[in-house]
C-alpha cells in the first residue's frame, strides 16, 4: 500500500498480543494540536462500552487521540467493560500528556469476552513510541478482524486557493448493514472547521456512502465513524462554497472506502449495485432496494451466477412499497430480463448469465410509477461466508 498520512496527525499500529501470530491489533491516532471532532455511531440498542464512552466525549467537538483494538469488542462486559474502556483512554492520555476526556476509544471483535487489559497496558508505551506522520498502513492493519486487506484512502481538494487533504481508514468484512454508520471508520483532514460544520459534513457523507452498503444485514454493536480536523492547512470550510468543495472530497473518500469494504466482505466474490428507479417516492425506492440487497435468496443466486429474476421481483413485492407487477422492468447491466412483469425469454437469460459471471455488475429494477430512486451496494453470499462465521471464535 502507498505510504501516506494526513498533516497534523500521527498514527501507529502494534502487536499487543490480542491476535495470534504477531498480527497488529492495537492502533492509535494522535492529533499534534487540538482537533475538531465529529462522530456517527451505531443505533443498535446493544452498544459496546467504547461506543458509549466515545459518543459522550465526541459530543464536545474536540479530540486529541483515538485508541482502537481489534479481536475483542468489549461489548456486553458490564461495568468492568466501561472501566476498561476508560482505562485505555487514560493510558494514552498519560503517555502523551493529554487530558483523558480528549481521548476516544473504539473496539472490534468478539462480543462478550473481557478485554485482556494487562496486554493493552503493556503495549501502550510501545504504541505511542511507534507514532509516525507519513504512513497509516499500520493503523489500518491493527483494526482488521476478518478483513483480508487494509483499507486506506487519500484525496486532496482546494478551497479559496488553499489545499486540504482527507485521509480515511476503515475495517469491515462482516456484520455490515447500513444504519447511521457501519464498521469502524476513521477520517482525518487538515482543513479547518467548526464542530457543527464537521458533524454536518460527516452525517451527510455517511448517508451517501456507508449507509448504502450491505454485506450480511447485521448492524454491529460497535459501529463507529469519526472525523477529526487538525486545521493546519488553513483551508476553512465553514462558508457555503468551501463546504460544498469539502463535502465532495469527503464523499469521494467515504464511497471509495465503502466499495472496498463490500469487495472485501466475508467470502465475497461479486460486488453488485442494486438500483431501483421509477418508484412513487424515494422512500418506496429505498424500501425495495433494501429488500433486494438483503435477500439471502437473491445473494446466493448472484454467487451461483443464476439469473433468477423471480427472486428479485419477490423481494421487491414484500418490501411494503407501492408496486404494480405488470409495470416492472428488470435489467442486469444493459440486458433486459423482465418487461411488463414477465420474463424476456431464454436468449435474455443467457445474456444475463454472462453478466453474472463478472466480478461487478448492476441490477436495475424500474417500477414505472414515478421519479423515486435509490441505490445500494451489496454482494453475493458464498459458502465461505458460512465457514468464516462458523469458525469465528475458534
Amino acid at each position: 500500500m502507498e505510504r501516506f498520512g494526513c498533516p497534523g496527525f500521527k498514527t501507529a499500529g502494534v502487536h499487543a498480543g490480542l491476535k495470534k501470530n504477531g498480527a497488529l491489533d492495537l492502533g492509535l491516532i494522535y492529533a499534534e494540536q487540538p482537533a475538531t471532532a465529529a462522530g456517527v455511531f451505531t443505533r443498535n440498542l446493544v452498544q459496546a462500552a467504547p461506543v458509549q464512552l466515545s459518543r459522550r466525549r465526541a459530543a464536545g467537538g474536540r479530540c486529541r487521540a483515538v485508541i482502537v483494538n481489534s479481536k475483542n469488542a468489549n461489548c456486553c462486559t458490564g461495568a468492568d467493560g466501561m472501566r476498561d474502556a476508560m482505562a485505555m483512554t487514560g493510558l494514552v492520555a498519560q503517555a502523551l500528556g493529554l487530558e483523558e476526556h480528549e481521548v476516544l476509544v473504539a473496539s472490534t471483535g468478539v462480543i462478550g469476552a473481557p478485554l485482556p487489559m494487562e496486554k493493552i497496558t503493556a503495549a501502550v508505551p510501545t504504541l505511542c513510541e511507534a507514532l509516525v506522520a507519513d504512513d497509516v498502513d499500520a493503523l489500518a492493519r491493527s483494526m482488521m478482524t476478518t478483513d483480508t486487506v487494509p483499507k486506506a484512502v487519500r484525496r486532496r481538494g482546494t478551497v479559496y486557493g488553499r489545499d486540504f487533504t482527507v485521509v480515511g481508514v476503515a475495517k469491515g468484512a462482516g456484520m455490515i448493514r447500513p444504519d447511521m454508520a457501519t464498521m469502524l471508520c476513521f477520517l482525518m483532514t487538515d482543513a479547518q472547521a467548526s464542530a457543527g460544520a464537521l458533524q454536518a459534513a460527516l452525517s451527510t457523507g455517511v448517508e451517501r456512502s456507508l449507509n448504502r452498503i450491505t454485506i450480511d444485514g447485521d448492524t454491529s454493536t460497535n459501529d463507529t465513524c469519526l472525523l477529526l480536523a487538525s486545521g493546519v492547512s488553513g483551508a476553512r470550510i465553514d462558508t457555503n462554497g468551501a463546504r460544498e468543495a469539502f463535502q465532495k472530497v469527503l464523499d469521494d473518500v467515504l464511497m471509495d472506502l465503502a466499495r472496498r469494504l463490500v469487495a472485501d466482505g466475508e467470502g465475497v466474490t461479486k460486488v453488485v449495485t442494486v438500483s431501483v428507479c421509477g418508484a412513487q417516492t424515494e422512500a418506496d425506492a429505498r424500501r425495495i432496494v433494501d429488500a433486494v440487497a438483503h435477500s439471502p435468496l437473491v445473494k446466493t443466486a448472484f454467487f451461483g451466477q443464476d439469473a433468477n429474476w423471480g427472486r428479485i421481483l419477490a423481494a421487491a413485492g414484500r418490501a411494503g412499497a407501492q408496486l404494480d407487477p405488470e409495470r416492472l422492468a428488470l435489467f442486469f447491466d444493459d440486458v433486459q430480463m423482465v418487461r411488463d412483469g414477465m420474463g424476456c425469454g431464454p436468449a435474455a437469460e443467457a445474456a444475463a448469465t454472462a453478466v453474472l459471471k463478472k466480478d461487478a455488475f448492476t441490477v436495475t429494477l424500474d417500477l414505472g410509477l414515478g421519479l423515486g430512486r435509490a441505490e445500494m451496494l451489496t454482494c453475493d453470499f458464498s459458502a465461505d461466508y458460512v465457514k468464516i462465521n462458523a469458525d469465528y471464535r475458534s
